[in-house]
């Protein structure tokens, strides 16, 4: 089993949306309004300059295959997406444990 963090500009939500529904894959917990900033990517705070927020996404994958889909479709997007700030970033690890 695996444990997926998505973060992307609240600008990307419809086209990750899009994304997860060609993938099937229909269960997540969202997190709106997420600040922060990534390895050489502008910040998005949400204020000043830089108003701009993240969705972050949780997903918990039982089978390997949606997960694996989840990153090529993710990967196919990024290489369209000019902006490296404007990148979806995918952040996998093991989950030992789903109740």
């Amino acid at each position: 089993m695996k444990l997926a963090y998505v973060v992307h500009t609240e600008y990307m939500t419809k086209k990750f949306q899009e994304i997860l529904d060609a993938c099937k894959i229909d269960y997540y917990t969202r997190w709106e309004n997420a600040t922060g900033k990534g390895h050489g990517t502008e910040p998005h705070l949400g204020r000043g300059s830089y108003p701009s927020t993240n969705s972050v996404i949780m997903i918990a994958f039982k089978e390997e295959a949606p997960l694996q889909a989840l990153t090529q479709m993710i990967r196919d997007a990024n290489a369209e997406i000019k902006r490296p700030s404007d990148r979806i970033r995918l952040f996998q690890l093991p989950l030992e444990l789903m109740v």
